[in-house]
């Protein structure tokens, strides 16, 4: 009796698909799409994905489309669903993973957008190490409101102008219907935007993945190349783990520091690098931000947006003026199948304005950095960048909060004064659980006109639209014992950025006492993922990367 092949069967469904036989003796090219109809980043998703398809079969594969989920963080901000935006992250990178390998493909090309998309398809695409280009929905068009450019960080500014008697009911509804005006992710150099312009600095991505605006037709062509270029991907054998290697992962981090990029990044990248078998040490990251300029202030650091950035040359002519001072590391391989050195032939900085010459920068150091001391033994992570100078170095009495509904009530209630120091704990990975991201109590500030006078530091995050004295990530969190549990309203803390630390002044003795006396605060989800989410990690850091 003839042998079965023991892929027929698997044929036979392909048949009920309605699958050619010429299509399956094709390459089959996994499309993720990750589309939906709640995250304005990603309703554009459909019309990106054809334009792949289109350009997988013009270079003469089979594209084969599979979903990925998305939250909208902006839409999550401020209630018990923001608990859920990062933990999607490992449910992002795990669900690819198991739908390419289950179904065999030979290639991929993800099409994420926004916050924690991008990072879990990056994650994934490492884990798989299949030939796989990345290619985004584009960034929104900046809104117009009172004769200027605004973005989302504005809007939740105008709530603080607006609680605070500042704007009135007209200039508010204006905030509101024009500050979001076509789909895309934030206009701002939020964390959406700062991981798609990362992943072309890595090499996962072609030039303009990070800039191109959503709505601009150079988008659907673009995405037409990446099915294109994931076909040479497969003739020349190019994986992710030959393109995500130690030496990108410097690569993305000086680029991020010029960009001044979301404080997110430091949870991302090392999730990322982790994945490709790359170690990045939080202790490098002031290291990289000394030798590396900032060359741009973006949203919410400036007034400008990703749609200016991608007129003045994109993320190529920030790696341009990098290169000037060697600051890059340009042997790397990437998704074109050349070299960072290639790619950057005849790029140029197109405006000085918004990508700053490398002799003349915003900063000498870069966006973000690092702060240690007895309040973070571990991190602390701050755009300093969006600091005002004034806030560079402050002290001030401790306002402490066991969570951000609690703070956001006083900070609405006119209790916070010039001079305080809001502290916000039990918001952590474990503690949150879910690590959430603020942008409420952040904004409120700011649109209140405190953000010259007043600090705030957490153990969740702030949002990567957070402007101004905001620490974020603050390690070991209070869940986990950490310094941070111990904050009493009235303790005085320090924050130097410029020499990089943050303090409780509280004397040894009194903390001895205080750890004595004290009592872990329990999350009270305590059934579904996010509890078991909460289970796996201890500390800000092991929430960037669960193993």
């Amino acid at each position: 009796m003839k042998r079965v092949k023991r892929t027929a069967a698997a044929y036979s469904l392909f048949n009920a698909l309605g699958y050619t036989k010429e299509e399956l003796e094709r390459p089959l090219v996994g499309v993720v799409n990750s589309h939906n109809e709640i995250v304005p980043g990603h309703m554009n998703l459909d019309k990106i994905t054809e334009a792949v398809k289109a350009g997988v079969r013009l270079a003469g594969g089979t594209p084969v489309e599979f979903p990925a989920i998305a939250v909208c963080d902006g839409i999550a901000m401020g209630h018990q669903g923001m608990k859920y935006s990062l933990v999607t992250r490992e449910l992002i990178a795990d669900s690819t993973e198991a739908m390419a390998i289950a179904h065999h493909f030979d290639a991929l090309v993800m099409i994420p957008n926004c916050d924690k998309n991008v990072p879990g398809l990056l994650m994934a695409a490492a884990r798989l190490n299949l030939p796989t280009v990345f290619v985004s929905g584009g960034a929104m068009l900046a809104g117009h409101v009172g004769g200027r450019k605004v973005s989302l960080s504005a809007m939740f500014e105008a709530q603080g102008a607006y609680q605070a008697g500042k704007i009135n009911d007209a200039q508010f509804d204006d905030f509101v219907q024009h500050t979001c005006e076509t789909c895309g992710s934030c206009s701002g150099m939020y964390t959406a935007n700062s991981m798609n312009c990362l992943t072309e600095a890595i090499g996962m991505g072609l030039r303009g993945n990070g800039t191109i605006p959503a709505v601009y037709s150079q988008r659907l062509r673009l995405a037409k190349h990446a099915g294109m270029q994931v076909m040479e991907m497969i003739e020349k054998d190019i994986r992710p783990l030959d393109i995500m290697t130690e030496a990108a992962f410097y690569n993305a981090l000086t680029v991020d520091m010029a960009l001044g990029c979301s404080t997110n990044t430091m949870l991302h990248l090392p999730a990322i690098a982790h994945e490709a078998g790359v170690t990045i040490n939080p202790d490098i990251v002031n290291e990289v931000s000394d030798r590396t300029p900032n060359l741009c202030h973006l949203a919410p650091a400036g007034d400008t947006h990703i749609e200016d950035l991608n007129a003045a040359g994109g993320v190529y002519a920030v790696m341009t003026e990098l290169n000037k001072k060697g600051l890059l590391n340009l042997d790397c391989m990437t998704v074109t199948g050349k070299t960072m050195a290639e790619n950057l032939k005849g790029v140029q900085n197109l405006n000085p304005e918004i990508i700053r010459p490398i002799d003349h920068p915003f900063m000498d150091r870069g966006g973000l950095t690092m702060l240690k001391g007895s309040l973070a033994p571990e991190t602390g992570v701050i755009k300093q960048s969006a600091v005002l100078p004034e806030m560079m170095v402050h002290e001030g009495p401790a306002k402490v909060f066991d969570s951000e509904e609690e703070a956001q009530a006083a900070i609405d209630g006119g209790k916070i004064v010039k001079g305080d120091v809001v502290v916000i704990r039990y918001e952590g990975p474990k503690g949150g659980p879910g690590m959430r991201e603020m942008l409420n109590p952040t904004s409120a500030i700011m649109g209140m006109g405190l953000g010259d006078s007043v600090a705030l530091i957490t153990d969740g995050r702030f949002s990567g639209a957070t402007r101004g004295a905001c620490i974020g990530h603050v390690s070991p969190e209070a869940a986990a014992g950490g310094p941070i549990a111990f904050v009493e309203d009235g303790d005085r803390i320090r924050i130097d950025i410029p020499n990089r630390t943050v303090d409780l002044l509280v004397s040894e003795d009194e903390m001895a006492r205080r750890k004595a006396n004290w009592t872990p605060k329990t999350p009270d989800i305590t059934t579904g993922y996010l509890a078991r989410y909460a289970k796996l990690v201890s500390s800000a850091n092991e929430g960037a990367v669960l193993k």
